[in-house]
């Protein structure tokens, strides 16, 4: 029975963790700013636990009794805790917040609750010195066991709520060998067990229906037809489709429209291009639709093409899906492209080649994951792999609608001791939208287009480097590792936008 209940321990442990990362990754999902919403989470579950072990001493008859609904209540509210945030983010963005700080806290009390009572059962097994070493170690090891399991294996694999409704599930099963254990001391067995049961269809009626339950709350949150979704180790994917539009989301954000993603791409890889009639090697990181590689491939004196992207899942779709390979008119089955799926960062600083041309296409600095990649330190790594008169080019958001967004990653190049030529090009899908070239020479924007485009033309690049008053520049810190001032520049003035 002893070991029985410290194997408990390490369940409830996991379980208890594994709700509090579903909450976090989902609320980074949904919310950005991954480190706020993991602190504020973790912060009101810790709490929340603590309240939780102070009311335990209320709790002191039929110890074990209580035990058991308590495991069923956590194994409800955890297990359907990321149904409900992300059908109440779809349907009810409004309170969003409120939800998840109020399932947050309720899950934590409950956790709370769970090992004092296991602890006052064991007592009567277990001296006090044991008792507490044994629990605790088997609550950490618990805890331990899911911080591995979650990034490696459940999220990506069973996505955030299958996993949760597992845990839900594994919640409910100590109820069950609780219920099993201690059948002989306890007067409402049958209750119990008929609650313990109904818990346990609902979750396993939940788990089975989950893919309904996420196709429910994305239909309603993206507009078009769902023609494709993955929840891949490192993002959400989702491609929709409306009459010939199709677009791609990552994490709820519009990547592109295929309506007028030509404008983007043509104007992030032209201007910078074609003032290089020697260039032979270009570097492309992130831009795992090919849609940029396309743009290259253009030019006959291009003779590789080297893709850095993360994920595979992205690649690999973007190679293989007929309308979306159609889109990139195949460019990442070309035989001048190598396609290398890996961390942009950790691979300059491995790597030892030179490039006439790096194409910068990460999605905007929304997170610090992301925004690691707009630092100074990024652009010294980038700068070791520029051949001596290369250039830079980095999409860099919008100069209307983040303003000093933009301007700080030109302070942040300039920094590192590139020299600048900002410019921006409207692309409906998102607005006003700009682009910065950095090289080690001053860049003079020139009146030549070698390559068939649909929307740039000669006369029309040097243009794009007028900014009229409203997004003239403006002072901005250096977006450093240690501060990521760009981060929180990007989220105060998209804020703005989105109210």
């Amino acid at each position: 029975m002893r070991h029985a209940l410290l194997f408990s321990v390490f369940v409830i442990a996991s379980c208890g963790l594994a709700y509090e990362l579903i909450a976090g990754a989902l609320s980074s999902y949904l919310l950005g700013d991954s480190v706020t919403q993991f602190s504020t989470v973790i912060g009101t579950y810790l709490f929340a636990m603590g309240v939780g072990s102070w009311l335990s001493k209320y709790i002191t008859r039929d110890l074990i009794g209580r035990f058991i609904q308590i495991e069923l209540m956590v194994g409800l509210l955890g297990g359907f805790s990321a149904v409900a945030l992300f059908l109440v983010f779809t349907w009810l963005a409004a309170p969003f917040k409120l939800v998840l700080y109020l399932l947050v806290f309720g899950v934590g009390v409950l956790v709370g609750l769970e090992i004092p009572l296991v602890m006052r059962i064991l007592k009567r097994e277990l001296a006090f010195k044991d008792l507490v070493s044994q629990v605790l170690t088997f609550d950490y090891l618990g805890a331990l066991a899911v911080s591995i399991l979650f990034p490696l294996i459940l999220a990506p694999h069973l996505g955030m709520v299958r996993t949760g409704l597992l845990f839900g599930v594994l919640n409910v099963a100590v109820a069950l060998w609780a219920l099993h254990l201690f059948r002989e001391q306890l007067p409402a067995r049958r209750a119990l067990a008929v609650q313990s049961w109904t818990v346990f269809g609902l979750l396993v009626a939940g788990f089975a229906g989950a893919g309904q339950l996420t196709t429910l709350a994305e239909t309603h949150l993206y507009a078009d037809e769902i023609v494709y979704s993955e929840t891949t180790p490192y993002q959400r994917l989702v491609v929709t489709r409306w009459r010939d539009d199709l677009r791609l989301f990552l994490n709820n954000n519009l990547q592109f429209s295929s309506h007028d993603e030509y404008r983007y791409h043509e104007a992030l890889v032209h201007p910078g291009l074609a003032s290089l009639p020697g260039a032979r090697r270009v570097l492309v990181l992130g831009g795992g639709d090919g849609l940029a590689v396309r743009e290259i491939l253009k030019y006959p004196n291009v003779e590789a093409v080297t893709l850095v992207d993360l994920d595979p899942a992205m690649t690999d779709l973007f190679a293989s899906a007929p309308p979306l390979v159609a889109l990139n008119e195949g460019a990442l089955k070309s035989e001048r492209v190598k396609v290398i799926n890996a961390d942009a960062l950790q691979w300059l600083e491995e790597s030892h080649e030179y490039f006439d041309f790096i194409v910068i296409d990460f999605p905007d600095p929304a997170n610090f994951a992301l925004g690691k990649l707009y630092t100074s330190a990024f652009y010294r790594l980038l700068e070791k792999r520029l051949s001596a008169r290369g250039l830079i080019v980095v999409q860099s958001t919008s100069p209307l609608y983040a303003r000093q967004s933009f301007w700080c990653v030109v302070t942040t190049l300039e920094d590192v001791g590139f020299r600048t030529a900002p410019y921006h090009a409207l692309v409906p899908s998102f607005g006003e939208w700009g682009y910065i070239i950095a090289g080690r020479q001053e860049f003079v924007p020139a009146a030549v287009n070698p390559v068939k485009t649909r929307f740039l033309t000669a006369e029309t690049i040097p243009l794009l480097f007028n900014f009229p008053a409203d997004m003239a520049r403006v002072p901005a810190e250096v977006n450093r590792l240690n501060n990521q001032v760009l981060v929180r520049y990007f989220e105060q003035e998209w804020r703005k936008v989105v109210r």
